[in-house]
């Protein structure tokens, strides 16, 4: 639950929403208790921002740990240090990954697993069929451990009447197996389930005009690779500028966007021509490096670059689709050799994941027949 734990970073210039909570991270053995940032986009900020798919990796590793050993070294940095003693820990690698995802469907203004398992017992409510239930119940056990007392909101009663109800008269708890739901207590819950409907249909509707005020699809990493030539199922990899992806423009071929982009940087016409006929993208950037700058380039460049981009997905339709698969996520561009083209871990401006963002949205409006 994020409460008023929110906060956000910045990324390509549009604000991120996330919120934080406590987690040890363990380093070179000693535990550090630290905040683990969760932001809307479905990355996360261990120490590094990383993927959920990552970030799940680490879980698993131990790098962020959900067990702590009696008699380990623990610091909260510039504020203390500390040894274990019997430490009682409730969380799993599976539970905190469970929890960091809700809070990323909760962020995007999505159903998390609590509100899918509402929607479920609505569905029992509807229609009363011990088919239903069943699903029900599925929803209710697929809610994080940690937070099941706090589906209903109600701190009285907690998640007692939400257990019963998918339970049924004469059933076992989900987790007591040697305790049975009685018909009294089956009807007291149907009665309290009966009564919360009623309340919520009486409240007033909050949704927007205009739909959600976020849509985030998980950002989506653009990592290095250094293709030598095209593949048949090439991936996200076709979406870096030094794919072999040939490109015509002013009757010229460049063998990619890198390969384009590097001649156009040049002033002397020979290096131009050699950096069009380098090997690979890589080359290509180390031969422009060595030559003169055209004038006026870094005022230039961003359209250039713009330029380029629309004519490799206009002239290759197969990779236009992989980069429209990408739906609304944000995408970041991994470059080494440049903050201003690559996102570099949130330190660079990422141009290229922009103007990749860009693009697709021209081909997704060109589909629309948008003007």
């Amino acid at each position: 639950m994020i409460g008023n734990r929110i906060t956000h970073r910045m990324a390509d210039g549009v604000r991120i929403p996330g919120t934080w909570r406590h987690a040890f991270i363990c380093n070179g053995g000693t535990y550090f208790l630290t905040d683990l940032f969760i932001y809307a986009d479905s990355l996360v900020d261990c120490w590094e921002l990383v993927t959920l798919d990552e970030f799940e990796k680490k879980l698993r590793s131990g790098w962020v740990a959900t067990s702590l050993p009696d008699g380990g070294s623990a610091s909260a940095h510039h504020l203390a240090s500390w040894t274990f003693g019997e430490p009682d820990t409730w969380l799993t690698p599976e539970l905190l990954l469970a929890e960091v995802r809700d809070t990323v469907d909760e962020l995007n203004g999505r159903p998390d697993s609590t509100r899918r398992c509402l929607a479920a017992v609505e569905v029992f409510l509807t229609e009363r069929t011990e088919e239903n239930r069943s699903a029900a119940r599925a929803a209710y056990l697929a809610i994080p451990e940690t937070v099941r007392h706090y589906a209903l909101g109600d701190m009285d009663r907690k998640d007692r009447p939400l257990q019963v109800l998918v339970t049924g008269p004469g059933g076992r708890f989900p987790c007591r197996p040697d305790e049975r739901v009685s018909q009294e207590e089956y009807d007291e819950a149907v009665a309290y389930f009966e009564e919360r409907r009623r309340r919520l249909a009486e409240a007033p509707s909050r949704v927007p005009a205009d739909g959600a005020v976020n849509s985030f699809a998980p950002a989506v990493k653009l990592y290095h690779s250094y293709p030598q030539r095209a593949l048949e199922h090439p991936g996200k990899r076709c979406l870096r500028n030094d794919y072999p992806a040939p490109i015509t423009l002013d009757d010229v071929t460049y063998p990619s966007v890198a390969h384009a982009y590097w001649a156009q940087s040049v002033a002397e016409p020979e290096a131009r021509v050699s950096v069009v006929t380098a090997e690979t993208g890589a080359k290509a950037h180390t031969l422009a490096a060595r030559a003169t700058r055209r004038e006026g380039w870094e005022r230039i460049r961003t359209a250039v670059m713009a330029r380029l981009l629309r004519a490799k997905y206009e002239q290759h339709s197969d990779l236009a689709a992989i980069l429209l698969a990408t739906g609304d996520a944000t995408l970041l561009y991994d470059d080494a050799d440049s903050d201003f083209w690559g996102d570099n871990g949130g330190r660079g401006r990422n141009w290229t994941g922009r103007l990749l963002e860009l693009v697709r949205s021209e081909l997704l409006a060109g589909q629309a027949r948008v003007d």
